[in-house]
This record gives structure tokens, sequence and C-alpha cells, in this order.
């Protein structure tokens, strides 16, 4: 197939880029900046505008693309300096995002791979009750309001035009080159670093490999089910903050050095640093289920959370 990858420099897009290439795809790459990325005859690059509605894709009838994957996006930031997120979220994330399946739907392109994000869903889940496709969104954030717009627009878009659209929402994605916090955390385990986490045992997180997001979005390419669905994406299995810390350790091959404070310690220091979202994320519960994905698109994980984990540590020794 012809694709069109947005965001190809990025953590997800370079992976996605070296999958198709590998699979025989032709690639058409859109990135900001110049980077190493599969190469070859089968990858045709272009400079990408800056996301926006003025933006020019620069489409070609002779590019002949079927499918475009959009991973580009203003991402959510830790420390946010903008006076008005939401207002710059929706500058990228929803006017950029119409204005470009708009031009890709004009151009002929049949499908359009959107990668949203879980926190469309929200931002925690309660015991036993698991985000899933079918919930109303609550979306969390001014991150998770601008995709939860961005998939409504595109919605729309297909109605109008008969592009069909596809929606993933991945869950904490990590794999080879990751950063942010858990970046941090591999970093804090190779140093030997005491954690204070060991009591953290009764939550849940779902995590999703790179290899398995890759994969999934391949196989969104093109199965005739995936047209015009929302599907959420994990490695199928669901893990405490402390045994991720233990399972992590492993893989990097150093001594998981946990020590032991009770959760209601944990979440009063969070609140007297001011920093209550420290404490959800690594004490509290996200967890969402795959099984639409599974039953309709017949799509199994093929990388286990230990196996994710060991590509993550190998990416992150080297």
């Amino acid at each position: 197939m012809r694709v069109a990858v947005t965001g190809a420099s990025g953590f997800v897009g370079s992976a996605l880029v070296r999958k198709l290439t590998e699979g025989g795809h032709q690639v058409l790459t859109y990135m900001r900046q110049p980077a190493h990325i599969a190469s070859g005859s089968a990858v045709k690059s272009m400079e990408a505008p800056e996301l926006g509605l003025e933006a020019d894709w620069r489409f070609r009838p002779e590019y002949g693309i079927e499918v475009l994957v959009h991973a580009a996006a203003r991402v959510h930031v830790m420390q946010d300096t903008s006076a008005d997120p939401l207002t710059e979220f929706r500058k990228v994330n929803v006017a950029g995002t119409e204005s470009l399946a708009r031009q890709a739907a004009r151009a002929g392109v049949k499908r359009f791979v959107f990668l949203s994000s879980i926190k469309v869903n929200g931002g925690r889940t309660s015991e036993g009750r698991p985000f899933s496709a079918a919930d109303v969104p609550e979306p969390e954030g001014a991150y998770g309001i601008s995709k939860h717009e961005a998939e409504l627009v595109l919605h729309q878009i297909a109605a109008e035009t008969g592009m069909e659209v596809v929606i993933i929402r991945p869950s904490l994605v990590y794999g080879p080159g990751v950063k942010a916090n858990f970046a941090g955390l591999m970093r804090w385990l190779v140093k030997g670093v005491p954690i204070p986490l060991a009591a953290v045992t009764q939550n849940r997180r779902s995590l999703v490999a790179l290899d398995n997001l890759v994969h999934l979005i391949v196989t969104c390419l093109s199965h005739p089910a995936a047209a015009n669905q929302t599907f959420l994406v994990s490695d199928g299995e669901d893990l405490s903050t402390a045994e991720l810390l233990r399972r992590m350790g492993a893989a990097l091959s150093h001594p998981t050095r946990l020590f032991y404070v009770p959760p209601s310690m944990l979440k009063l220091g969070a609140q007297v640093a001011n920093k209550p979202g420290i404490y959800q994320r690594l004490c509290g519960s996200l967890q969402v289920d795959i099984t639409k994905t599974r039953r309709l698109l017949g799509w199994t994980p093929p990388v286990s959370v230990d196996e994710g984990l060991r590509r993550a540590a190998e990416g992150f020794r080297a």
C-alpha cells in the first residue's frame, strides 16, 4: 500500500515507518525536523507544515496515497507555560487535524488512521471498571479535550466525504527511545535509587509496548472491520506500580530497591508538594479493556509485557 505518516520522526512514527517499509509498503513521511528513520526507495520524505488550520500538506495525485496515519500532535506536557493551554491544543490537535483530514479526503485518501489518547476516556479507573471503547468519553485536561474534539471532527468529515476513519486510543506507550516518566524510572533503577513504592500493589495500570501499538496500526491500515471504529490498545496484562518496577528492574538487570511507605502518606506528600497528579500516575489505576480490539480485528498483542520491557531496556542501555 501507499501510506503517508505524519509525525514520522517521533517515538511512534519512526517505529511505524520502519515496520511499514519492512512490510513492503511505500511510505510518504511528513517531518518537521530532519531525522534518521527508515530510508530507501520505499520512502519519500516531505517537510511537514506547522499543524494548524492553514497548513498546506501538498498532497499530489501522483503520490496515490491510500491510507494516512496521523501521529503528529501537540502532546501532553507536565509543565505547560501557555497562558491558555486549551486554545493552543485546539489549534494543533483539532484545527490542524481537521485541515489535514479534509485535504486528505480531497486527495482521494481512502482511510485516515488517527492516533488519539486514552485521556479521551478519562484519567483514572475504579477497581473492576476498565475503560472500554463504548464508554461515554470524559476527557481529562486540555490535551484529552483536544483529542476528543478532533475525534468528533473526524467522524463528521467521514460522514461528509466517505473517507474511512479509524481511531486508536493507546494507553501509556513504552519501548526503545521512551522518554518522560518511564525513562526517569529506568534511570532511578539503574542508579540504584531507593523508591518508596513497595506498598503500591493494589492499583492496576495498562501499558502498551511500542511494537504492539505499531502492529495494531498496521492491522488497521486495511482490515475491513476497522473502518469507522474506535479501538483501545494495551499489552493485555495490567500491572501494579510495584510489580512494574520489579519487572522493569529485571529487564535492566538491576535490583529493584523498593521500600515501604503507606499510600496515604504518599498522597499526603503529593498534596503538600502541590503535585496531586504524581500520586495518581504512580498510585492510581488506569486500565483499558481491549476485548473489542481482539474480537473485531482478530488481534492479539504479539509482544508480552516482559519482552516489551526487555526491548525498552535495550534501547535505554544503547
